[in-house]
């Protein structure tokens, strides 16, 4: 299936999109509100909610707006590149749960998304007057996946011991 194809059939099939749809496809997080689809050997994910997917929207904005300096980017209307956006989305819901529960350390994982938000607004007043701090702080400290030593580009021919006609 042609890129084109895949993002037509993407965009019919997933009428509200999920704004954490980076964290949940690595596992990063769980959503009692996600639905999982597949498209031509692709997962994507879908929100079963309006008002949950504002809400999703409203904090990831908020996070975005705040961890600017963090993430040292000055246009906020640019997509981010994929580092940066799951940066922003794991490391804003754990500064999130460390905001919530500061005597415990932030969670590698957060079990649900849907309910740390409610929790927050619950807590907050609303999600704007969330401690943006700790927030920010996790934003910062977090780092994904490191690139396998397979991976990347190729700088050139290998070097070292054994390698290209030594005496022998």
């Amino acid at each position: 299936m042609d890129q084109e194809m895949f993002r037509q059939a993407y965009q019919a099939i997933n009428e509200r999109f999920c704004p954490y749809e980076k964290t949940l496809l690595t596992r990063n997080g769980d959503c009692a509100r996600a639905e999982r689809f597949c498209i031509a050997e692709r997962e994507g994910v879908r929100c079963n909610a309006d008002e949950a997917q504002a809400r999703c929207d409203a904090f990831l904005a908020l996070a975005r707006r705040n961890a600017r300096f963090a993430l040292k980017i000055t246009d906020q209307r640019t997509a981010l590149p994929h580092a940066k956006a799951m940066r922003v989305q794991v490391g804003g819901l754990r500064g999130l749960q460390q905001a919530l529960t500061p005597e415990r350390p932030p969670p590698l994982r957060i079990h649900d998304i849907d309910r740390l938000l409610n929790e927050a607004i619950a807590r907050f007043g609303d999600l704007a007057s969330a401690p943006f701090q700790p927030i920010i702080q996790q934003i910062a400290a977090f780092q994904g996946r490191k690139r396998s030593a397979g991976r990347g580009p190729k700088t050139g021919p290998p070097t070292g011991p054994g390698v290209g006609g030594g005496s022998g």
